[in-house]
C-alpha cells in the first residue's frame, strides 16, 4: 500500500520531489540499518590499516633474518661440473729441423662435490644472536603500532560522536534563534521594538547558521577520518550512553601507571631492545679476529676421451680446516670502535624515550583527573546558563531586558552544551591515551568501553550531493598484494 503524502507535498514544486523521495527513502534505510560498534570498527582496523599490516609484514621479514644468518652454521653442500671441447695441435722445431706432433680434439668431463660443516665460527653465532635481539625490539615495534591503531580508532570513533553533539546543538541554537528572529520580526512589523533589534536577531542567525555548517562539515570529516583507518566507509554508528561513569583513573596513584609504563610502554621496551642489539654488534666486530675451523668432505672426478688417455680420475677427500685473519689494516678495530659509539647511542635514546614516556603518562594522569572535574562544571554550566536563558527571557516579556540579552543567553546555552560534549569526550579519548601510553591498551580495553555505547540514537552519515567524482574521491583503493 503506498503511504499517504502530507498536504506539503503537493505545494513542493515538482523538480524537488525526486530528490526528497529519495532522501527520504534513504533514510528509511539507514535507520533499519545496525549501526556499527566501536569494538566492530576496532577488528575492522586490527585487520585492514595498512600501517599495521605494514608493521607486521616487517616482523615477519625481521624473523626471517634469523633463518638467513643461522644458515651460515648450518651444512653447505655445493656441486660443480664442467664439460669442454680440447683441441691439440703440437708443432716442435729446432735448427734446422722441424716437426709436427700429433694432432688430438677430444671432449673431457669434470664434476666436483663438496660438503662443508661450520665447527667453531663465532662471528656467525654472533650474527645470530644480532639478528634475534632485532625480532625482540620489531615485535615491541609491532606491539605499539597495534595499540597506536587502536588509539588512532578509538579516538577516530569519539571525534564522530563530539561532532554529532556539537552540530545537534549548533542545529537547535540555530531553530531556537530563528524562532528569536521571527518573533522580532513580528514585533517590528506592529511597531514595538525598532530595526536594530531585528537586525541584531538577524546578525546572530547568521552566525548561528555558519556554526551550524562548520559542525556539518567537521561531522563528515570525521566520518572520513574513520574510513582512512580501517578501509571501510560506516552509514552510521553507535553512541555513548549518558551515564557513562566519569571517574579518575583506576590505579588512581600516578606512581602506578609511571612503574606500569616503564615495564610495559612498547616503545620503551623496543628501546630497551635496541640497546640489547647494539651489544651484541659489538660482540660481532670483536668476533671478526677469532678463527674458523670446519669441516669439510670432496668427491672429484673427471673423464676425457683422449687418445693417449682411456680411462678416468676421481679423488675424495676428507678434513678440517682452519683460517684465521692475523691483520686486517685496522679494520676491526674500528668496527668496534664504531659499534661501541652506536650503543652510546642507543642508550641515550633509552633515557630520552624513557623520559618521555613518564612525561606523558604523567601529562595524561593530571588531564584525566582534570576532565572529570571539568565535565562536571560543563555539565553545571548547562544547568546555570539555562536558568540564565529563562529569566532572560521573562525580564526581555515585561521589557527588562532587550533582545540582546536573549541572544547572548542563548548562545551561552548552546556553547555550554556544545563544551560540554567536547569535555565528556576529551575524558574517553585522554583515558585511552593513558592506558595507551601504560602499555595497556588492548582490544579488551575497548571491549570494556564499548558496552556504554548504545544503538538507538544513532549516529547517520548521509553523504551530500555531489558529482559522481566525489565518491571516487572518497575511495581508498583495494587492499594491496604482495608480488610473490
Amino acid at each position: 500500500m503506498t503511504p499517504s503524502r502530507p498536504d506539503s507535498w503537493n505545494r513542493l514544486p515538482r523538480h524537488f520531489r525526486p530528490a526528497l523521495l529519495g532522501a527520504l527513502i534513504a533514510a528509511a534505510f539507514a535507520s533499519q540499518a545496525q549501526a556499527a560498534d566501536l569494538l566492530t570498527i576496532t577488528r575492522d582496523a586490527l585487520n585492514n590499516n595498512s600501517e599495521l599490516e605494514s608493521s607486521r609484514a616487517t616482523t615477519q621479514s625481521v624473523e626471517e633474518g634469523v633463518n638467513v644468518e643461522q644458515a651460515d652454521l648450518n651444512p653447505q653442500v655445493n656441486i660443480s661440473g664442467e664439460a669442454a671441447y680440447n683441441h691439440i695441435f703440437e708443432r716442435q722445431s729446432q735448427s734446422g729441423f722441424s716437426a709436427s706432433g700429433g694432432d688430438d680434439n677430444y671432449a673431457s668431463y669434470g664434476l666436483n662435490l663438496q660438503a662443508t660443516q661450520k665447527l667453531y665460527d663465532a662471528l656467525s653465532s654472533r650474527e645470530v644472536d644480532v639478528a634475534e635481539r632485532q625480532v625482540d625490539q620489531q615485535t615491541y615495534l609491532l606491539a605499539a603500532t597495534e595499540q597506536q591503531v587502536l588509539i588512532d580508532t578509538s579516538s577516530a570513533y569519539f571525534d564522530i560522536l563530539r561532532a554529532y553533539e556539537i552540530l545537534e546543538a549548533r542545529r537547535a541554537q540555530e531553530r531556537a534563534i530563528g524562532r528569536q528572529l521571527e518573533q522580532a520580526q513580528e514585533q517590528f512589523d506592529v511597531g514595538l521594538i525598532a530595526i536594530t533589534e531585528v537586525e541584531e536577531a538577524r546578525a546572530s542567525f547568521d552566525q548561528s547558521r555558519a556554526d551550524r555548517i562548520a559542525a556539518e562539515s567537521d561531522l563528515q570529516v570525521s566520518f572520513e577520518a574513520l574510513e582512512r583507518l580501517t578501509g571501510q566507509r560506516y552509514d552510521s554508528i553507535e553512541m555513548l550512553q549518558d551515564d557513562l561513569p566519569i571517574a579518575l583513573p583506576e590505579p588512581s596513584s600516578r606512581d602506578a601507571w609511571i612503574d606500569m609504563a616503564i615495564e610495559l610502554n612498547p616503545e620503551l621496551l623496543a628501546q630497551q631492545a635496541g640497546v640489547e642489539v647494539s651489544r651484541e654488534q659489538i660482540d660481532v666486530a670483536r668476533a671478526a679476529d677469532l678463527p674458523v675451523f670446519e669441516a669439510f668432505a670432496n668427491y672429484g672426478y673427471s673423464d676425457s676421451d683422449s687418445d693417449d688417455v682411456t680411462d678416468y680420475d676421481s679423488n675424495s677427500q676428507i678434513g678440517v680446516s682452519a683460517s684465521m685473519p692475523l691483520y686486517t689494516g685496522g679494520r676491526t678495530s674500528a668496527s668496534i670502535r664504531q659499534t661501541t659509539y652506536q650503543l652510546e647511542a642507543s642508550q641515550y635514546d633509552f633515557e630520552s624515550q624513557r623520559r618521555e614516556t613518564v612525561l606523558q603518562v604523567r601529562s595524561l594522569y593530571t588531564q584525566v583527573s582534570n576532565d572529570v572535574s571539568t565535565v562536571a562544571a560543563r555539565k553545571q554550566t548547562i544547568v546555570s546558563n539555562q536558568s540564565a536563558l529563562d529569566a532572560t527571557r521573562a525580564g526581555y516579556e515585561v521589557g527588562t531586558r532587550n533582545i540582546v540579552d536573549v541572544l547572548n543567553a542563548e548562545q551561552n546555552l548552546y556553547n555550554a552544551i556544545a563544551d560540554y560534549a567536547d569535555a565528556r569526550y576529551a575524558y574517553v579519548v585522554d583515558l585511552l591515551s593513558l592506558r595507551r601510553q601504560a602499555g595497556v591498551l588492548d582490544e579488551a580495553a575497548i571491549a570494556e568501553l564499548n558496552q556504554f555505547l548504545v544503538e538507538q540514537g544513532q549516529v547517520n552519515f548521509t553523504l551530500p550531493e555531489q558529482s559522481s567524482d566525489y565518491d571516487a574521491a572518497l575511495d581508498i583503493g583495494e587492499r594491496p598484494q604482495p608480488d610473490l
